[in-house]
């Protein structure tokens, strides 16, 4: 029965076919070794891929010793790494979970490709789903969290999908085939195991068949989703712009909090940033929220969405070169044309900051850069990463802007500084 169950799921899901090599990843543990046995009885040609984390002293060699002697057995070629994880999660500022994950995956998909498999098999099963399930609705999670797991994410399959932890055992003891026990997994410290070993179990005092049903409603929102999908996608069509997130466009839509999360959630912002950014909508500009990569700037018209790197400095050449009666001042903004001798002082390259101020080429006036640049209609962005070429505390130039009145060429200019944006 567990042969045929998953047997099906793997032709209902199409997630490999005979002819595929597949990489099995193997910790020892019940659902691992399930997961190998299975997929050989099936006829599948298969190698196994095991990670000694070193986190649990004797027990993780216990474990290696197990797929080796496992693996010897059955003839299946094993691949094994070792990872100093504590010390690299302590490097990347990373908890050692989450290190361990991308250890991991990392690993999987350079042997794949060294290996020739056309897809890593993983043993997450239908009670893995559930408590994955109730994680996310306990962060808050939108409907793409409460899909539960997915059977196929690229080159990662999870054929064991359908089948209970319990189906695994029953059919580990049916082929009198004995595992390793992780003995973290009996510790509460983990969030997934306080889920599986006390939260599940009070569910089940209400509804014995509360696993059953979770699987089930993630199933639905799983099918629901590509509707949903399609919908906010339309949505998206309606508010993006090359500029960013319209505003107005966004107050029309049936739920802007809804499609606003759907938008910003990938680039890492929560949902506690989502509502700040939401009740900022009717607010002055200038307001700015951030994530670990990304930030959203409210600006008049738009919620200006950008990566948060450096600006990358302008690529300057110049030209020094005396003034000759047949000279034309070149009328391109890419390139300023200075009188090189007004220039006592050495030339700086800067990002723009508050207070800055110059007297734009054709104006007697001096003008705040802010202020120039919003008559020029640049967005808080823009703003943000405008360099400014100084001679001390004077700007000499916008970069690709205007040049300051100042330092211009006029009939009694003899030497010219011409400087090219590149």
């Amino acid at each position: 029965m567990f042969r045929q169950k998953v047997a099906q799921y793997i032709e209902k899901q199409q997630l490999f076919t005979e002819a595929n090599k597949l990489l099995v990843a193997l910790s020892g543990g019940a659902d691992s070794v399930a997961l190998l046995r299975v997929l050989l009885e099936l006829g599948y040609s298969c190698e196994a891929a095991h990670c000694n984390f070193h986190l649990r002293d004797e027990e993780s060699d216990r474990d290696e010793r197990f797929v080796r002697d496992l693996c010897q057995r059955f003839n299946i070629t094993l691949h094994v790494t070792h990872f100093q994880t504590e010390k690299i999660a302590e490097e990347k500022h990373l908890s050692i979970e989450m290190a361990a994950r991308e250890l991991r995956y990392e690993w999987f998909e350079k042997l794949r490709l060294e290996t020739g498999a056309a897809y890593i098999c993983v043993a997450h099963h239908r009670d893995d789903s559930v408590e994955t399930f109730l994680l996310n609705l306990l962060r808050g999670a939108g409907i793409q969290g409460l899909r539960g797991i997915q059977p196929k994410n690229g080159p990662i399959v999870r054929p064991l999908l359908e089948v209970t932890r319990a189906e695994i055992t029953d059919y580990l003891q049916h082929l009198s085939q004995d595992y390793v026990t992780d003995s973290t997994n009996l510790q509460t410290a983990y969030q997934r195991n306080k889920v599986r070993l006390e939260l599940l179990p009070l569910m089940e005092t209400i509804n014995p068949a509360a696993s059953e049903r979770i699987a089930q409603t993630a199933n639905y929102l799983n099918d629901a989703y590509r509707y949903y999908e399609r919908g906010i996608q339309e949505g998206k069509d309606r508010v993006l712009t090359p500029e960013g997130i319209s505003i107005a466009a966004l107050k029309r839509e049936p739920s802007p909090a809804c499609l606003l999360h759907e938008i910003l959630s990938p680039l890492g912002f929560n949902s506690a940033q989502e509502a700040e950014i939401l009740q900022s909508l009717d607010a002055q500009p200038g307001k700015s929220f951030y994530a670990e990569k990304y930030q959203v700037v409210k600006d008049r018209e738009h919620l200006l969405v950008s990566r948060l790197e450096a600006p990358s400095e302008p690529h300057l050449t110049y030209e020094k070169k005396p003034r000759t009666p047949d000279f034309v001042i070149p009328k391109d903004k890419h390139i300023a044309c200075l009188d090189a001798d007004k220039i006592t002082a050495p030339l700086t390259l800067r990002l723009t900051r508050s207070g800055d101020a110059f007297i734009p080429y054709g104006m007697k006036g001096r003008k705040l850069v802010s202020d120039y640049l919003t008559d020029r209609k640049c967005s808080l962005v823009q703003k943000q990463r405008q360099w400014v070429l100084c001679a001390g505390d004077d700007i000499l130039w916008l970069v690709g802007e205007r040049i300051d009145h100042r330092y211009r060429v006029t009939e009694q200019t003899r030497q010219i500084l011409l400087i090219h944006l590149l």
